[in-house]
Order: C-alpha cells, then sequence, then structure tokens
C-alpha cells in the first residue's frame, strides 16, 4: 500500500492565533517500505501520521492510500494500525488479552483470538508470559506487547509514532533490531517518526527530513545501506555519510526552531 500526501495543511486554531502546524507537506511513501520521518520537536510529524491514520481531521490538501493493486483507494485508517510511544496497554488484562483486544473488538470468539494472540505472542519472544500483566513486565517487554497488538490486526501499514523513545540504550536496541526482523518477515509499508538520526537510518530506506514548524518537507534522504541491517553497520563509512548529511539538516532546522521560541519569548 502506497501513502500518497498532497499539498496537506493543517492549521490549529482561529485567526488570529492561528497555528499552521504543515505546511502544503507533498510526498509518496512507497509501498513495503520503512519511511523514517525526522524532524526538532512541534513540527508536525506526530500529526502527519494521526492524519494518515485517519485519527485526525486536516485543514486542506489530499492523502491517500493507494492499493497496488488497480490503484484503488482505500479510506484512510482502514489498512493501517497505530503504535505509540505510550503504549496504552490495559494494566487488569493479561498480555495474551491485551494483545487479542482488537479481535475481540471484532467480535472474533475467544478461543482463535486467543490462539492467533498466543501465536504473535511467540513470534515476538514473549512465549511464557501470555498469563502476566503489564505491570509484571519490563519495559522492552511491554513494547513488545504493543507490537504483537499491532501485528496481529494483519494490516498493511503500520505508523509508529516515537514507539522506542521512552527506552534504556540497551533495550532500544534490541527493539530496534525485533523491528528489522518483523520488516524483513512481513514487508508492510511503516511509518517510523522519530528524533533520532541512528534510528532513521538503522530503519529506514528513506528519512524523511521535515523543518521547524510550520512543517514542510526539506529533503529526503535514500538509505541504501543493505538488508538485513544490525547494529555493526553503525560504524561504517556509509552510516557515517548518511550520519553527517541528516545530521546538517536536521541542526539547522533545530537551530531556527530555537531562534523563533527566543523571539517569541521576547
Amino acid at each position: 500500500m502506497e501513502i500518497v500526501v498532497e499539498n496537506l495543511v493543517q492549521a490549529f486554531g482561529d485567526a488570529p492565533n492561528t497555528i499552521l502546524a504543515l505546511d502544503r507537506v507533498t510526498h509518496r511513501f512507497p509501498a513495503e517500505r520503512v519511511s523514517c520521518i525526522l524532524g526538532p520537536s512541534g513540527c508536525g510529524k506526530s500529526t502527519m501520521i494521526q492524519i494518515i491514520g485517519g485519527i485526525e481531521p486536516w485543514t486542506s490538501g489530499n492523502v491517500r492510500i493507494a492499493d497496488g493493486i488497480g490503484g484503488a483507494n482505500r479510506p484512510l485508517g482502514s489498512q493501517s494500525v497505530m503504535v505509540w510511544q505510550s503504549l496504552n496497554l490495559f494494566p487488569w488484562r493479561t498480555v495474551v488479552d491485551n494483545v487479542a483486544f482488537g479481535l475481540e473488538m471484532r467480535g472474533v470468539a475467544r478461543k482463535e483470538r486467543h490462539e492467533r494472540a498466543r501465536a504473535i505472542i511467540a513470534s515476538v519472544g514473549l512465549r511464557g508470559f501470555e498469563q502476566h500483566r503489564p505491570m509484571q513486565l519490563s519495559g522492552g517487554m511491554r513494547q513488545r506487547v504493543a507490537l504483537a497488538r499491532a501485528l496481529i490486526m494483519e494490516r498493511p501499514i503500520m505508523l509508529m509514532d516515537e514507539p522506542f523513545a521512552a527506552l534504556d540504550a540497551q533495550t532500544k536496541i534490541v527493539m530496534q533490531e525485533e523491528l528489522i526482523r518483523i520488516y524483513e518477515r512481513s514487508k508492510k509499508t511503516i511509518l517510523f517518526v522519530t528524533h533520532a538520526i541512528d534510528e532513521a537510518i538503522l530503519l529506514g530506506d528513506e528519512i524523511v527530513v521535515m523543518t521547524a514548524r510550520p512543517g514542510r518537507i526539506k529533503d529526503v534522504i535514500p538509505v541504501d545501506l543493505p538488508r538485513p541491517r544490525t547494529q555493526e553497520m553503525v560504524n561504517t563509512p556509509e552510516f557515517g555519510r548518511l550520519y553527517d548529511r541528516a545530521l546538517h539538516l536536521i541542526r539547522e532546522e533545530v537551530l531556527r526552531a530555537m531562534r523563533d521560541q527566543e523571539r517569541a519569548a521576547s
């Protein structure tokens, strides 16, 4: 499924206090690829993927999900699932019931949804924890539950809003490797919002660099590193060149955002 964004504008509030979050954003996010969206805080990254996911309305422009077979457009949200930084797991439910929740809402019978949930739980390395509750799990394990809950819906698009930002450095590496493994197996279309340049390079087939607010697309960096990818690539010259290019682009926007904030404060 290809995601097509054309002249997307999102503004909040009424004049004269209107805040322009996104300004004429245009991009085609390719099917079965990982697109990492990188930009300074407040540039509209999360707003854009919530619009793509059918969660939030927008001011003007066009957003569509194009099916590669025949090119038919699908309703926003019907082909995608969100994975958030705040995991939103139900603390009173067991792991298996958290993972199976989407199927339960679809009316799938308990036996079938639990069978499917157990298979997904095993695939993310949590076999044996089906009857645990979230408070009994580590942060990385809870993140795996959130991934399993998204995967069980079998949607071709995953929209991920800084899902690993709150994890410690070691757990983040494990979860990045887990996502790489999941992508290699499923070939979903993934939009991944991040502030971390190294994460964007390691995961992405392209890095969409956004400007400070109002968010526009400043540049798109193709990531031609071979797959499957590993953490060892971080030390290669190719990785270093991509990092330097992305850092130069994003540093300009972070500094501009800071200057804008200083002017507003004064």
